[in-house]
């Protein structure tokens, strides 16, 4: 299983000879001016949310490369009107696709569309693989839920949000790692507006003095599992 960081929440993931692209918010993040969205391989997309900052490029990704869309209903019945195929989830449902198994689970957030329409609840990703299992919190507050996840799945990476502001901050992600039972953290959702600047040095230090290892990738640098 291979995993790029595509700037603020977008990661591509290759996992039993799939392309999975979440969150693409890559054409309007100067930080990300590096990455070329037209050549993005994607099979499916998966959306934790209906932000702006989580949908922009759905849209242009799916129309070049007729990728299936995964979210909670709300959000794949919005695409499924614009033509785009989309397979609809619900919070503590899974499904076998041909990569492995996704779960839908909760995250503690909003979620609406920038044209204001209803992106239902939001949520999170557990992907199980290759022998390889993550979760993808998305945009999310600390919650007791997460103790549920390490009940059904035993975690090899947490990628969880650690900008503060409109998620969990670092201390926060220490904690929600303890619930998940993974020392493994793959952090994002930060440094892309002033309102989610870190200090990488100081939240390295904070996960390292609790014996857990924090991985922050420059934008397209990758990690295989």
């Amino acid at each position: 299983m291979k995993i790029t960081f595509y700037g603020h929440a977008s990661l591509g993931i290759e996992v039993g000879g799939k392309h999975i692209i979440v969150d693409p918010f890559i054409s309007a993040n100067p930080q990300a001016s590096n990455i070329d969205i037209n050549t993005l391989k994607a099979d499916y997309i998966l959306l934790t949310h209906a932000h702006g900052d989580h949908v922009l490029d759905v849209e242009a990704i799916a129309k070049r490369t007729n990728a299936v869309i995964v979210s909670n209903a709300e959000i794949t019945d919005y695409y499924s009107k614009l033509g785009f195929t989309a397979h609809p989830m619900n919070h503590g449902g899974s499904w076998k696709f041909d990569f492995g198994k996704v779960k839908y689970v909760s995250a503690i957030h909003s979620s609406s569309f920038p044209d204001r329409s209803n992106g239902g609840n939001p949520g999170g990703f557990v992907i199980e693989g290759e022998h390889k299992n993550i979760y993808i919190a998305g945009d999310t507050a600390l919650t007791m839920d997460m103790k549920l996840i390490p009940l059904r799945t035993k975690l090899d990476l947490a990628i969880l949000p650690i900008g503060n502001n409109f998620t969990m901050d670092v201390e926060d992600a220490i904690i929600a790692s303890d619930f998940v039972e993974c020392d493994k953290i793959l952090g994002y959702h930060f440094d892309t507006f002033g309102y989610i600047e870190i200090d990488h040095e100081e939240a390295i230090r904070k996960f390292f003095g609790k014996g857990k290892d924090l991985m922050l990738l420059e934008i397209g640098e990758s990690i295989e599992l």
